[in-house]
C-alpha cells in the first residue's frame, strides 16, 4: 500500500512508513512462514491482516488431518479488509475452517467463534504472522488473542466444573424444589429507587464499614432508618453480625459445604436472604428474614423448559461463577438508584486474604501459635500468584482466578454502566461506581468514601424501602406434586426399560434419555464434547457405556424426588 491507498497484487506494501508485504517474493515468504508453523489439534490459529492471503492455502493444507483445528482472519483496517475481501480466492471463502473477520471487540469476536465452531472446539489459540500487516495494529491484535484464549480456558473450566459440580448442583436443585411454594422470586422483590452499597468480603471491607460506623453511627444498625440498601454476600455475615449491621439482603450461591462457616452463629437472624436454585439446602434454613429463589443455569437442560412451563422456576440470573458478580447483577435489577461496589476486591495481602470476622479470618487466629503465624504465605507465595496495583495505587497479591472474575466484572457491568451515565441512552439504568480501596480497579469510575457516603445519604429511608410485589406468580401448592410425579414417571419407564421389563422401544429410550438429560450431562465424555446420544448411537450397542452409568443415576434421583414429594 503506498500513500494510503491499496496496491497491485505481487507488490510490495507500505504503509505508515512499515513494510507490510516485501516486494521479493511476497507469496514465497508467505509460503515458508505458514511451512514453519507448528500444527496441532484443537488448535485455533489466528492470522492478523491476512492481505492477500498468502501462505494461507499451505496452511490449511497441513491442517487437513486435524478435524478440530482451523485459521480465523482478522483485519482492523478498513481499506486492508477491503483488499483481502477483493482478493481471497474462493477455495479460502468457502473453506470450513477458515473465517475472515473485521470484528475488533473482543466479545463479538468471541462469540463468532462460539458461533462458528461450537464450544469446546479449541484447547488453545496459537498466532500466525505471515507478513508484516500485524504491525499496524499488534497491540489490538495481541489483545484479541489474550481473549480468545481466556475464553476458551473458560470454557474448558465451565466442563471441568460441569463434570464435578453438575451432579450437585442438580441435586441441590431437586432438593430445593421444595422451598419454591413458601418463598419468593427475586423478581417479587425491588429496593424502588434507593441507593444499594453492595459489599463483598474483600480485605478493604474493614476499612469500609468503619467509615460508614463513623458516618452514618446508629442510622447505620437499622435497616429501616438506613437511606440506603445493604446487598452483601454470605461471607460477610459474619462481619456485619459482630458490628450490629443488618444487611436488607444476603446472597447465598455456594453448592457445597464450604461456606456452612459464614452461618455459624446467626441462627434465627432476621436477613431475608436470596438463595440460588442449586445453593446448599441447608444453607436456606439459617436466616429468618425470608428466601427470595433465583436461578443461575449452569448448563442447558430440558428439565429447565419443563419448570418453566409449570411455573416453578424463579427469576433467572447469568451464571457469573461469583457470588460477588451475581450480588452485584441482583443490586441492578432491584434497584434504579446508584450502586456502590465495596469489598470485591479479587486481590488479597500477605496478612489479610479476607475482611475481619470471616470465617477465614478466624481461622487463622484459631491456629496461631509458635509454629504457625497469621501471614498468608500459601497463597502469596503459590506458583500462579502475581503482584498486582490496587486502587490505591499500592501493591497487592492476585491469582488467575480472581484476575478472571475481575475481567469478567468489567465486561459484565463496566459496559452497562457507560449506557448509564449517558442519560440519551438509557436513564433508567442503575449507575456503578467502585469505592476506592486496596482491590484491584473494577472498570468502573473510583470514588472516595465521602464521595460514596454523600451518594449513600442521599436516599428517602422512608420512600426507598424493601417492597415486596404480590405472590399471585407463585405456584399453586398441588402443581408441585403434579410436576414431581410427571418426572418420576418418566425415570421409572426409563429405568424399566434398561432392565428388561418393559419392552425395548429406541424411539422413546432416545425421548427419555434426552428429557432427562440431568441424569448424564455431567459425564465427562459428554460435558466436554457438548454432545447428546441419538437413537442411532443408542440402537447400535455403541451406547452400552453410556446406558450402564445412565442406569446407576436412576435410583439416587427417584429416591430425591420423593423427598421433593414429601
Amino acid at each position: 500500500m503506498k500513500g494510503g491507498t491499496p496496491g497491485n497484487k505481487g507488490q510490495g506494501l507500505f504503509r505508515q512508513g512499515k513494510t507490510l508485504l516485501s516486494g521479493i517474493d511476497p507469496a514465497g515468504r508467505a509460503e515458508r512462514a505458514a511451512a514453519a508453523v507448528p500444527v496441532m489439534d484443537r488448535t485455533l490459529y489466528l492470522c492478523p491482516s491476512p492481505l492477500y492471503a498468502y501462505g494461507l492455502e499451505h496452511l490449511l493444507a497441513r491442517l487437513d488431518g486435524f478435524s478440530h483445528s482451523a485459521v480465523l482472519c482478522v483485519e482492523a483496517d478498513p481499506e486492508l479488509f477491503a483488499l483481502a475481501q477483493e482478493h481471497f480466492p474462493l477455495t479460502l471463502k468457502n473453506s470450513q475452517k477458515l473465517r475472515l473477520t473485521n470484528y475488533t471487540d473482543a466479545e463479538t469476536l468471541c462469540a463468532l467463534l462460539r458461533q462458528e465452531w461450537g464450544p469446546r472446539f479449541f484447547r488453545r489459540v496459537e498466532v500466525v504472522r505471515l507478513n508484516g500487516g500485524w504491525q499496524l495494529h499488534h497491540s489490538l491484535y495481541d489483545m484479541l488473542a489474550d481473549s480468545l484464549r481466556r475464553e476458551i480456558a473458560l470454557d474448558w473450566g465451565n466442563a471441568i466444573t460441569l463434570t464435578r459440580l453438575g451432579r450437585r448442583y442438580i441435586r441441590n436443585a431437586l432438593r430445593n424444589l421444595s422451598l419454591i411454594p413458601r418463598c419468593y422470586s427475586l423478581s417479587q422483590l425491588s429496593f424502588a429507587d434507593a441507593p444499594v452499597l453492595v459489599l463483598g468480603a474483600g480485605p478493604s471491607l474493614d476499612t469500609t464499614l468503619d467509615g460508614l460506623c463513623s458516618h452514618f453511627d446508629r442510622a447505620l444498625l437499622v435497616p429501616e432508618k438506613r437511606p440506603f440498601r445493604i446487598i452483601c454476600v454470605d461471607t460477610c455475615l459474619p462481619v456485619l453480625k459482630e458490628r450490629g449491621i443488618r444487611p436488607d439482603l444476603a446472597v447465598i450461591l455456594e453448592s457445597q459445604h464450604w461456606n456452612l462457616d459464614d452461618f455459624i452463629g446467626l441462627s434465627g437472624w432476621n436477613v431475608p436472604a436470596a438463595l440460588d436454585f442449586s445453593a446448599l439446602p441447608s444453607s436456606s434454613a439459617v436466616l429468618s428474614g425470608g428466601l427470595f429463589l433465583f436461578f443461575t443455569p449452569w448448563t442447558q437442560l430440558n428439565i429447565f423448559e419443563r419448570l418453566a412451563a409449570a411455573g416453578l422456576l424463579p427469576a433467572s440470573l447469568p451464571p457469573l461463577g461469583s457470588v460477588g458478580l451475581s450480588a452485584a447483577f441482583i443490586a441492578r435489577r432491584l434497584t434504579r438508584g446508584t450502586i456502590i461496589i465495596a469489598g470485591l476486591d479479587f486481590s488479597f495481602t500477605l496478612d489479610s486474604y479476607h475482611a475481619r470476622s470471616t470465617p477465614g479470618h478466624k481461622g487463622k487466629l484459631r491456629r496461631h501459635n509458635r509454629f504457625t503465624g497469621l501471614l498468608n504465605a500459601d497463597a502469596a507465595f503459590g506458583g500462579a500468584v502475581s503482584t498486582a496495583v490496587s486502587k490505591t495505587g499500592a501493591p497487592v497479591f492476585s491469582n488467575p482466578s480472581l484476575r478472571n472474575y475481575r475481567d469478567l466484572f468489567e465486561r459484565e457491568f463496566a459496559i452497562v454502566n457507560a449506557a448509564a451515565g449517558d442519560a440519551t441512552v438509557n436513564d433508567t439504568i442503575p449507575r456503578f461506581f467502585d469505592l476506592t480501596g486496596s482491590g484491584l480497579p473494577l472498570g468502573l469510575e473510583t470514588i472516595s468514601p465521602e464521595a460514596a457516603f454523600t451518594i449513600l445519604s442521599a436516599g428517602n429511608p422512608l420512600a426507598n424501602g424493601s417492597s415486596v410485589s404480590p405472590c399471585a406468580d407463585n405456584p399453586a401448592p398441588a402443581e408441585l406434586p403434579a410436576f414431581i410425579r410427571g418426572e418420576q414417571n418418566r425415570l421409572t419407564l426409563l429405568r424399566n426399560m434398561l432392565t428388561g421389563e418393559s419392552a425395548m422401544n429406541y424411539d422413546t429410550l432416545a425421548a427419555l434419555v434426552n428429557e432427562c438429560d440431568y441424569l448424564w450431562a455431567h459425564f465427562p465424555d459428554y460435558a466436554a464434547a457438548d454432545r447428546r446420544p441419538g437413537k442411532a448411537e443408542l440402537e447400535s450397542g455403541n451406547a452400552i457405556s453410556f446406558l450402564k452409568r445412565l442406569r446407576v443415576e436412576i435410583d439416587p434421583f427417584l429416591k430425591l424426588w420423593e423427598l421433593a414429594l414429601r
